[in-house]
């Protein structure tokens, strides 16, 4: 009896253990999207009848990003963003229309609402109290600014009907100091606001150009609002928006070839789907984002060439793409990612911000380009249209030019790096895209949790996350698998997963996490040759996530900042122009260069080379690369400046060539502020 006892005590005790590490065995599972038929209780999602989306956004603050996030965002806070109010004369206080509680005065259309929407982002992130201070000026003059009918802000009237463009980007100013302070003044004062909208004659409501375009932003806004109040009426104002919005679902066709309102309008098909339900609506937004890299999108870095207008012809990587269409390409593949959970968006949002958006500005960032291209071998003040379609010095660096991305920049890096993290429908939290960052979320029935990432990503493979929760509690985590990643390895406290990560797909860890638990994750990285076909047959190399440029010496040429600025480009009359000069960059070595790879075995053309961390965490200039890649290049006779001041053409691959081949080095293309991204290849004899 005791011998049975006893046996039958060492087996339950087996059983137990056995049934815990099986359990631990089997919280890991590969999945496509999180389970949104779950509702998170800490966060507030999407309310019906509105589908519910994949992922919510944290509240800004909940993420502090470190590393070579967190060193852009001080380096905007002290280059031009932070200090934009000085020097622009649409951010000059005296008689702004902004500042008015009537709306009176001048400079109240998109400038201040542009740059604030970054910059009040940035001070809440970086929880800086002079510039939280300043935020806070604007914002409680609009809170002011209300009419009894519900309008506010400056009165733009065009046509005899009223833009509300710079109304619309002020909305999403509202919506994040919201999230901030949880001012109770925002929410009737959008309701209010929304009133008015609806009560607006459909012949008068977004009948402007721009606003016309971009409807999709005020659409975002009304759905932001009705998942707080449930205002049923709201919905009945969105189906207004969405009719009297440019018509983004057009076959084969895009409504619009405007660089910056298709990064921008794309999306808004997608947004209205979380009403409608209708999957041709969602289907339009990848239609969109498809059909203008078809055209004008055969180019590495994630955008497409539209200087200005995406012009038939004008297809080569010379031709480029507007600072203000980078960061909105990046807002709208994060606000992709969170309807859809589609790891596509979070990929693509990388292309842009790694390898596209960093060149756009000084590594100092006091200063940007209007234009920036895949391969661009100079930067002067010059006039190169018809090579581009703007007419003026649109490749100069300089921080009083450029009258929209002058403002609309600053939103570029607060809003990646408020995307970094997540929430689940399942009280949850997924690492969306990976970056050294800490956040602070309720998980589970709401407890508290503290997960740090530590990471040098992208130019690194591992990522490191250790768990702090207020007591053990269950949630599942999710890691996003990028497309480009085929043997990814995910470890538990040390110990490996029993269960291979798909690229592509997200890792659910469901588990009782504790204080102390670690994971690390392995993003083995492989080089890629990418052949563009459509344009000429030539090729751009890959290493992981982060597309490398011919790396050549760049010769800065300090001007005056007046003298070589944009024409309607306008500033303070106290603005210094020696303490925020604009450069022009010159080549000074040869650039004209094909290589000669092997696209089924690309390490046999390449050799990587890892080099230290930068010590100041900044990767994106030319001299601190933590990776760079050697190769031979061959001299391309012929292949140089053309009678517009840009790079020739491509010549079409193969080319013969009689050079002698050198050795050349790759940088990763965000830190080549003049570069070749897609290389000519040559004939083998």
């Amino acid at each position: 009896m005791k011998y049975t006892s006893f046996f039958g005590m060492i087996c339950l005790t087996a059983f137990i253990l056995f049934s815990s590490n099986r359990s631990a065995e089997n919280v890991c599972e590969v999945v496509d999207r999180p389970d949104v038929q779950a509702t998170n209780v800490n966060y507030v999602g999407n309310r019906a009848p509105l589908m519910p989306s994949a992922f919510i956004k944290l509240p800004v603050g909940s993420i502090q990003p470190g590393g070579w996030v967190k060193k852009y965002l001080e380096l905007q806070r002290n280059g031009l963003t932070g200090h934009l109010g000085e020097i622009s004369a649409w951010l000059e206080k005296n008689n702004n229309a902004w500042l008015s509680t009537e709306g009176k005065g001048n400079h109240g259309w998109e400038e201040v609402p542009y740059w604030l929407k970054g910059y009040g982002n940035l001070a809440y992130i970086l929880n800086d109290p002079k510039m939280i201070a300043e935020t806070k000026i604007w914002i409680n003059s609009v809170l002011s600014s209300q009419r009894k009918d519900g309008y506010f802000g400056p009165w733009i009237e065009k046509n005899g009907k009223p833009d509300i463009w710079g109304n619309m980007i002020m909305l999403w100013c509202l919506q994040s100091y919201y999230e901030y302070s949880r001012d109770e003044r925002v929410i009737p004062f959008m309701t209010n606001y929304f009133r008015w909208e609806l009560n607006l004659p459909e012949d008068q409501l977004l009948k402007d150009y721009w606003e016309n375009c971009r409807g999709g932003d005020n659409l975002y806004s009304v759905y932001w609002l009705y998942n707080i109040t449930g205002d049923s009426w709201l919905l009945e104002l969105a189906e207004k928006l969405h009719r009297n919005t440019m018509n983004w679902m057009m076959k084969d066709n895009l409504p619009n070839w405007h660089n910056v309102n298709i990064a921008q309008g794309f999306r808004e098909p997608a947004t209205y789907y979380l009403q409608s339900h209708d999957p041709d609506h969602l289907k339009a937004t990848y239609n969109n984002h498809f059909e203008i890299r078809k055209r004008y999108g055969q180019v590495p870095g994630g955008m497409f060439g539209a200087d200005e207008n995406a012009r038939q012809g004008y297809t080569d990587p010379r031709q480029g793409v507007e600072t203000c269409g980078m960061v909105e390409q990046m807002a709208s593949d994060e606000i992709l990612m969170r309807i859809s959970g589609d790891p596509f968006w979070a990929d693509h949002c990388e292309e842009v911000a790694f390898n596209t958006y960093p060149a756009a500005v000084m590594p100092d960032f006091k200063s940007l380009r209007y234009i920036t291209s895949p391969n661009m071998v100079l930067g002067d003040d010059k006039n190169h249209h018809p090579g581009i379609d703007n007419s003026g010095p649109f490749l100069m660096m300089n921080p009083f030019s450029s009258r929209c991305c002058q403002h609309n920049h600053a939103q570029g890096w607060p809003y990646y790096a408020e995307n970094l993290w997540m929430a689940t429908p399942d009280n949850g939290l997924v690492a969306a895209l990976y970056a050294e960052s800490t956040v602070s979320a309720k998980v589970g029935n709401g407890i508290n949790a503290v997960l740090s990432q530590t990471t040098h990503y992208p130019f690194d493979e591992t990522i490191k996350i250790n768990v702090q929760v207020d007591k053990a509690t269950t949630f599942p985590l999710y890691l996003r698998i990028p497309a480009w990643c085929a043997n990814a390895t995910v470890k538990i406290n040390g110990k490996k997963i029993n269960v291979k990560p798909s690229a592509g797909k997200y890792i659910k860890i469901n588990r009782t996490w504790k204080t102390g638990d670690r994971i690390e994750l392995q993003l083995p990285m492989q080089l890629q040759v990418n052949t563009w076909i459509e344009n000429k047959n030539s090729v751009s190399v890959s290493y992981g996530p982060l597309t490398y440029s011919l790396k050549f010496e760049e010769k800065y040429l300090r001007r005056d900042s007046k003298e070589t600025a944009i024409g309607d480009s306008k500033w303070q009359k106290t603005a210094d122009p020696s303490q925020w000069p604009s450069f022009e960059i010159h080549p000074g070595t040869p650039w004209n260069f094909a290589l000669n790879v092997d696209p089924d075995k690309p390490e046999k053309s390449f050799k990587v080379v890892k080099k230290s961390w930068p010590a100041d965490d900044f990767p994106f200039i030319q001299q601190q690369t933590p990776i760079e890649i050697k190769t031979k290049g061959y001299p391309v006779e012929g292949w140089e400046i053309d009678q517009y001041g840009l790079c020739a053409i491509l010549p079409q691959s193969p080319v013969t060539v009689n050079s002698q081949p050198e050795e050349v080095t790759l940088i990763p293309m965000g830190a080549a502020r003049l570069r070749i991204s897609a290389f000519p290849t040559i004939s083998v004899k």
